[in-house]
């Protein structure tokens, strides 16, 4: 017979004591601030201004000029070959003359490397923040997709963009795969120099499109 160890004997001792405790109900509190609501413009100034803040690029601009603003971008960073989840929108490519490449399961996360960029759509964002969710949808893509390549240009409809964090999440779904982008990708080093592209993307560019 193995002789129990003084573990054995602490952790018996704390499942019997476990087991003979009653149960108390445990309630979450849910008193923190929901519902705040902020003009356009408001809300438009705060995110522009966390982005910048962050060291994003931001391009407002009316939904007639999306596929004119994302190919302007595209083209100011030399981004001749790009990826898109399987569901964008074609005609924000529509002024865009380089190779584009439709996303898919099929394409291993290391063949998006060889991407100059990738455009995706998004869920929501939050303008206390200047955080940018997306949540998998087929405009959005999978992970990866906005994490590989080294410029990620984003679209942003300004009617998605809530005051705070308790309004983005009553936004999503919870189920859905979500991913937080507050600027582009940095860290600090061991002397505390920001170092970007790290983990993930080296540039963001959001586009804000005002009338939608």
């Amino acid at each position: 017979m193995t002789t129990p160890t003084a573990r054995d004997t602490v952790l018996g001792r704390i499942r019997d004591a476990l087991a003979l405790a009653p149960t108390p109900g445990t309630g979450i509190p849910r008193a923190y601030r929901t519902g705040r609501a902020l003009p356009d413009d408001e809300r438009l100034t705060l995110l522009t201004d966390r982005l910048v803040d962050y060291k994003a690029q931001v391009h407002p601009c009316t939904a007639d000029r999306t596929a004119e603003v994302v190919a302007e971008v595209l083209r100011e960073h030399g981004a001749r070959r790009i990826g898109v989840p399987a569901g964008l929108d074609e005609q924000w490519l529509g002024s865009y003359d380089g190779e584009v490449q439709r996303d898919s399961a099929d394409i291993p996360a290391a063949g998006l490397d060889s991407l100059d960029g990738v455009v995706t759509a998004s869920a929501v964002s939050c303008a206390e923040t200047g955080t940018i969710f997306l949540d998998g949808s087929a405009d959005q893509g999978r992970r990866a997709l906005s994490l590989v390549p080294d410029l990620h240009v984003c679209v942003v409809d300004l009617s998605s963009v809530v005051a705070g964090v308790p309004e983005a999440v009553a936004r999503l779904v919870p189920e859905r795969p979500t991913t937080l982008i507050s600027g582009p990708s940095a860290t600090s080093d061991i002397e505390l120099e920001r170092v970007e592209g790290v983990h993930g993307p080296r540039t963001l560019a959001v586009v804000i499109r005002t009338d939608v």
